[in-house]
């Protein structure tokens, strides 16, 4: 068992292997000099993940203190991060008592939809993400993250995951007062603003580390939490979306193709702050926790 992680070396941001308590650093692990970033080494995936169980099945020699590492998201930076809207049926409920809009109960005989954050929304892992005077309305969102590992096109569901290297966690951070445009009739096509409201800088923590996906051979059954300053807010299960991630993919793919490091969020279950009319304020410690991939926090500012 072993997790990829980025972390802050003394040049830049380096690949590292995790095995237990210990980091090594991939390219020197490896013997391969482009492994040198988790994007070169998702990007030569079918090769390089087989390279590294073996070396990990043998047993790595070195490294050092994984708590001593300063971790960065693990993928720096994704060219796109897809982002499921309302794919848990509680969520979609909620949401829908929140917007005073009829729930369908029928979502779940449509198709998944994605909105898009840019790959510079990336935070680190315990990173302070300055943010709360941007919005007085800033939310949490805990997800989990799907990270490519091969090109995807025109794939089907029951082939989707083949095209997954490995998951991690993520926080959907939102500035929910900036969805929409308030100078404008809500009926308008330019009301909505999905830039402001997701794309602001660190609105994307992401991390610890990325889990391969042999490691989690179901990502549909997975415990989920998330706590601001140690209550808990969300605690669902990832059974409970309405479109599974290999439906996601499929989807997503139909018209483009996804790329080995691309990053795919794959909804947010009940309990989010928009729901609770409680919102982030500087000072606060957000902490997601999702089964068999590990702790993120983020403290924010």
């Amino acid at each position: 068992m072993y997790r990829l992680a980025t972390y802050q070396g003394k040049s830049g941001p380096r690949a590292g292997i995790v095995t237990g308590d210990v980091m090594v650093d991939a390219a020197e692990a490896t013997g391969e000099p482009a492994y040198n970033s988790v994007l070169a080494i998702l990007s030569d995936w079918a090769r390089s993940s087989d390279r590294i169980a073996t070396l990990v099945a043998r047993g790595l020699s070195g490294g050092w203190p994984v708590a001593d590492a300063h971790l960065r998201a693990p993928v720096l930076w994704p060219s796109a991060i897809y982002c499921a809207g309302a794919n848990y049926r509680d969520h979609a409920a909620e949401m829908a008592r929140v917007l005073n809009r009829p729930h369908d109960p029928n979502a779940d005989r449509g198709l998944p939809w994605h909105f898009l954050k840019t790959g510079r929304c990336v935070a680190d892992p315990g990173e302070t993400v300055v943010a709360a005077h941007y919005s007085p309305k800033l939310d949490w969102e805990v997800e989990l993250a799907a990270i490519i590992g091969r090109a995807a096109k025109n794939v089907r569901a029951e082939d989707a995951l083949d095209h997954v290297a490995g998951y991690t966690a993520a926080n959907d951070l939102s500035a929910r007062n900036l969805g929409r445009r308030q100078n404008l009739d809500p009926r308008s096509p330019f009301a909505h603003d999905w830039v402001s409201q997701k794309c602001f800088d660190g609105s994307c923590p992401l991390g610890p580390w990325i889990v391969p996906a042999n490691e989690i051979p179901d990502p549909q059954s997975l415990k989920l939490k998330l706590w601001v300053n140690d209550i808990i807010k969300q605690d669902s299960n990832t059974s409970e979306m309405i479109f599974t991630v290999a439906e996601q993919i499929a989807q997503l793919s139909r018209g483009m193709t996804l790329y080995p490091g691309d990053v795919i969020l794959t909804g947010t279950p009940a309990g989010v702050g928009l729901a609770r009319n409680e919102f982030l304020k500087a000072g606060d410690t957000v902490r997601i926790e999702i089964e068999r991939i590990g702790t993120l926090s983020t403290r924010i500012e």
